[in-house]
């Protein structure tokens, strides 16, 4: 459905925000509260006060998407805000964590070790 790629951003509005807004309510928080680009092609995501909802406003190049998720259990590990920040990025894994109800705050990344070239030999040993 959309074309999330390693350059989208995901910015989640902290906090709780009236899901009864749609297109140009969520795009005009964007730009005022995120302070950010609706057009941009990055992933703007908000939550509702219990944390049962989210939306995602999100633009493909031809016009704007608005996606929502209600569960019917349970609550999303959603951040607060602490006063000061209107919103936070987040990667795309974190989203789809958040939006598969587990905690991010909870895991914790494994160290991927890249296979390292085996260390170059000295000039004088390769010659000899």
């Amino acid at each position: 459905m959309f074309a999330v790629s390693p350059a989208t951003r995901v910015y989640l509005a902290v906090g709780a925000t009236d899901l009864r807004r749609s297109f140009d309510g969520l795009y005009g928080l964007v730009q005022g509260r995120l302070q950010a680009d609706p057009l941009s092609g990055h992933l703007f995501v908000f939550c509702n006060r219990s944390r049962t909802r989210v939306k995602v406003l999100y633009f493909d190049g031809s016009g704007l998407w608005v996606c929502a998720k209600r569960l019917e259990q349970g609550c999303f590990s959603w951040p607060e805000s602490d006063g000061g920040e209107a919103g936070r990025d987040c990667d795309v894994q974190g989203l789809l964590l958040i939006l598969g109800g587990i905690d991010p705050k909870e895991t914790r990344r494994k160290r991927w070790w890249r296979g390292l070239s085996q260390p170059q030999k000295e000039e004088s040993e390769v010659t000899s």
